[in-house]
């Protein structure tokens, strides 16, 4: 949660308060002013936010380990099965599963900056 949380923060308060009258001054209501102004001004929070939050996600073990435990066949998740060929002395399997892992991670995050480059804008106030 606070991967999520801290980012947005940032984002509600990069917005300038002279944005927001503005708009409050051109009639919008609060909840239109949330929506149509300070939402959108702050989606490199949000994409701060979930960049964050997955790249700690996508390799989570220990919380795997301790909540799911390692059922046989239920809770396959990628971190794990590297663990297992680990303990095993399969290199080459845990190896390749590693790679395959930091290959999704990178273009996973190499995509949303791509995406998130597209739309960048700087709001001054």
């Amino acid at each position: 949660l606070p991967f999520m949380v801290q980012p947005l923060q940032s984002a509600f308060r990069a917005v300038p308060m002279s944005v927001r009258e503005s708009a409050a001054v051109m009639g919008a209501s609060p909840r239109d002013c949330f929506f149509s102004v300070v939402l959108p001004l702050s989606r490199r929070g949000f994409l701060t936010g979930m960049v964050l939050t997955f790249a700690h996600t996508i390799g989570e073990f220990g919380v795997v380990l301790m909540m799911g435990g390692n059922i046989p066949g239920e809770t396959r998740v990628l971190s794990i099965a590297i663990y297992e060929h680990v303990e095993t002395l399969n290199y080459d399997a845990a190896h390749v599963l590693a790679l395959g892992l930091m290959s999704f991670s990178f273009l996973s995050l190499w995509l949303v900056y791509r995406v998130a480059g597209r739309g960048a804008e700087v709001v001054r106030g």
